[in-house]
């Protein structure tokens, strides 16, 4: 059977249909206005801390800098899922342009890498500041701060560019993507040609990936004998360290899951458990970091309180 060539490159743009909602639309407004307010919600708590962070100087420290960079990001993954689907549910449509789809996948996918290698990047400031607290402020200066910052993006803008101009020229015999937003592999599987080197990038990307895995380990394997040996060392560890790992276990595992179900979950049956955990990863962790870590780091949560406590008085005084 000849498969029909949608020749994504020529003057008028195809569509792709996304299916993730199963032509299902009787609960719409109920999810539109459900989305609507975890969006505001996921929005207003990282920008918040965000704020925080940034105009409290005695948070300019690389901790809190780099936990501000990962607030960051959530904001670009959530505003890349969130606004189609919006609309999508509001317009009732589940269409996107080829152009659109790029956009979404490029900035997901950026949002992905930056979020586990800002992880790994905190992995290793939280090994240093536990186990070699001495000659913290000599490793982690300004300069490196900004180094490890700037390589975070680089780094992650780099594998999503290549990842992408791959795709760009695989030639596409379909439409369909059975998810609530573009993802790149979803796009890949409707090529007509051979995709061996979109497959082989991929390994190198997961080669990648598997590396930081195991500097992670190793490194909360060390902060963890010496937050074992020290008292100090162990109050530390739950502060700082516990909801960096919450949040790397969380990520991580959604990522996997969502991974595994996508290259080997088919029937139409399973669409709800790729539904869920297709948009773990991009709901939960930018709406669970900022409260994870202004939850449990008392010293986020004091300077808010002050700051904010601050402002209000300023601003009863003015009405008055």
């Amino acid at each position: 059977m000849n498969r029909k060539l949608y020749k994504h490159n020529s003057s008028k743009e195809f569509m792709f249909v996304l299916r993730g909602l199963n032509d299902s639309r009787t609960n719409k407004h109920i999810y539109f206005a459900f989305g609507l307010v975890v969006y505001i919600v996921t929005l207003f708590v990282n920008l918040t801390l965000i704020i925080t962070i940034i105009l409290e100087k005695t948070l300019h420290e690389p901790m809190y800098l780099f936990i501000c960079n990962l607030f960051l990001n959530g904001i670009c993954g959530a505003s890349a899922f969130y606004p189609k689907i919006l609309a999508d549910l509001f317009l009732d449509s589940n269409i996107i342009s080829y152009t659109g789809c790029l956009i979404q996948m490029y900035i997901i996918y950026c949002y992905l890498f930056s979020e586990f290698t800002s992880l790994t990047v905190m992995a290793y400031d939280r090994y240093v500041a536990i186990c070699k607290p001495l000659e913290y402020h000599n490793v982690m200066t300004h300069q490196k701060v900004v180094n490890l910052l700037v390589f975070i993006w680089i780094f992650s803008l780099l594998q999503v560019s290549v990842a992408t101009v791959l795709t760009v020229q695989t030639p596409l015999c379909g439409n369909d993507i059975d998810k609530l937003y573009c993802f790149n592999w979803d796009v890949v599987k409707l090529s007509c040609t051979d995709v061996t080197v979109n497959n082989v990038y991929g390994y190198i990307i997961m080669f990648f990936l598997f590396f930081q895995a195991v500097f992670i380990i190793i490194s909360y394997t060390r902060i963890i004998r010496a937050a074992l040996k020290s008292k100090t060392e162990r109050v530390k560890f739950m502060q700082t360290c516990l909801p960096h790992l919450i949040t790397l276990i969380n990520f991580t595992i959604s990522v996997l899951l969502d991974h595994m179900c996508a290259r080997y979950g088919k029937g139409q049956e399973l669409q709800t458990l790729r539904n869920i955990l297709g948009i773990e990863f991009l709901v939960v962790p930018p709406l669970l970091n900022p409260i994870i870590y202004g939850l449990k780091m008392n010293q986020i949560r004091r300077r808010f309180m002050q700051l904010y406590s601050h402002r209000l008085k300023e601003v009863d005084q003015s009405l008055n």
